[in-house]
């Protein structure tokens, strides 16, 4: 029984335990970097939009290798696939060092390099999360995920943190530790052992590389738990103006900075650590939604504070919240997704949630540059609001959903 089994217990578990550092190693190494190229990009150009570009460029290989990636995480060995993806952003982290190093590093420099640490990212992050359910029994699956999650956000309050400090010995630094970290992750996924028997592979089509959209369409509460994050964070995507908010009207240097990059994390973490002891039993439709609506509200100030502290807790906030939404959403969709579809299937699930933030960041650095930083994080948290409101209306299967069970035995 899940309930018998506690949290710590899952670390002592090899292939979870090296799951997890792979994530933490992962998670440092690119949050590191995002601080770097966004503060490096602002003070090449002063210019919101061209933050709002880093994400899209970011976007935009995973849009293209969507179909491609899911095949191929459902086709090949998922750790192989994994690691020589990791690999690629280790790569791409070197160049942005040997630009920075070389002085050569022009803002469209960045955006050719970024758009390769986008390929990768579009392989490893839904292999990774397409991995994860073969490493365990299915009853450990949602402690696994907030687990998992738990691991992401230690790695998102560090990250940020020692990237605005290693800032200040300039970008280089903070390139080339990104660049160490990525080698180790890939060497411990090399090292993972897959546990659960892997599905019969079916033979390439047409019809089974367009598989994962077919499934998802079939199911409308799972494309409902898509979507309604898909919109939220594409609204509320706040964090990528933090540049501008700790430059122009928080009046505060990359420390600052790489702070006010953590502190969504902090309040992540708290909540996952509390879900990986205490999953949740009942109304999670109903708990997702009010989490939801939690964040379009933590946006809201976010948006309107002038204050650093009032800021951080805001962030905190908006980041807990998110976490109640993801881990529902996560562990609801790979229970829901039988073995031999959860490549592609997460694939799809990768482009809806994991780029939406990219595609968040190019909203938010549009609108920003056509009615101002503050404007835009409003109008996001408003219209994170609304999708709220209509997704309950359009999927009240998603909304009366009541517990999480592993239905993939079924199938």
């Amino acid at each position: 029984m899940t309930s018998a089994i506690a949290p710590e217990q899952l670390l002592h578990h090899r292939s979870f335990r090296l799951f997890w550092l792979a994530s933490v190693a992962s998670t440092i190494a690119l949050q590191m970097q995002i601080v770097a190229v966004g503060w490096q990009v602002y003070q090449l150009t002063h210019s919101p939009f061209d933050l709002g570009i880093v994400g899209l460029v970011q976007f935009i290989p995973s849009l293209f290798l969507v179909f491609v990636v899911g095949h191929v995480a459902d086709r090949h060995d998922r750790r192989q696939v994994a690691r020589f993806s990791i690999l690629v952003e280790a790569i791409a982290a070197g160049l942005l060092a040997a630009g920075s190093l070389g002085g050569w590093l022009t803002k469209e420099a960045i955006f050719a390099i970024v758009f390769v640490i986008g390929a990768g990212r579009a392989f490893s992050k839904p292999t990774m999360s397409a991995m994860l359910p073969t490493l365990m029994q299915p009853s450990l699956l949602p402690r696994a995920v907030a687990g998992s999650a738990s691991a992401t956000q230690v790695a998102i309050i560090i990250g940020p943190a020692i990237g605005g400090f290693l800032y200040v010995a300039g970008p280089s630094t903070v390139y080339i530790t990104s660049c160490v970290l990525f080698v180790l992750c890939s060497v411990l996924v090399s090292m993972i052992r897959v546990e659960t028997p892997p599905a019969k592979r079916e033979n390439a089509t047409l019809k089974s590389v367009f598989a994962g959209i077919a499934y998802i369409r079939s199911k409308p509460a799972i494309f409902g738990a898509i979507s309604l994050d898909l919109f939220a964070v594409l609204l509320g995507g706040a964090t990528a103006l933090l540049p501008v908010y700790a430059h122009d009207i928080l009046h505060t240097n990359s420390v600052g900075l790489g702070l006010l990059r953590s502190a969504p994390a902090v309040g992540a973490l708290s909540v996952a650590i509390f879900l990986a002891r205490n999953p949740l039993r009942g109304r999670i439709g109903r708990t997702m939604f009010i989490a939801v609506g939690i964040f379009g509200l933590a946006t809201i100030v976010f948006g309107l504070s002038q204050s650093f502290v009032v800021s951080l807790l805001a962030l905190v906030v908006l980041g807990a919240s998110d976490m109640i939404s993801v881990v529902v959403r996560s562990t609801f969709v790979q229970l829901e997704t039988p073995d031999e579809m959860r490549g592609r299937v997460s694939a799809v699930n990768s482009v809806f949630i994991g780029t939406s933030n990219q595609l968040g960041e190019f909203e938010s650095g549009l609108t920003a540059a056509w009615f101002g930083a503050v404007p835009a994080v409003l109008i996001g948290g408003i219209g994170t609001l609304v999708v709220v409101a209509l997704w309950i209306r359009l999927f009240p299967p998603l909304f009366h959903v009541d517990r999480l069970v592993d239905n993939t035995s079924k199938k």
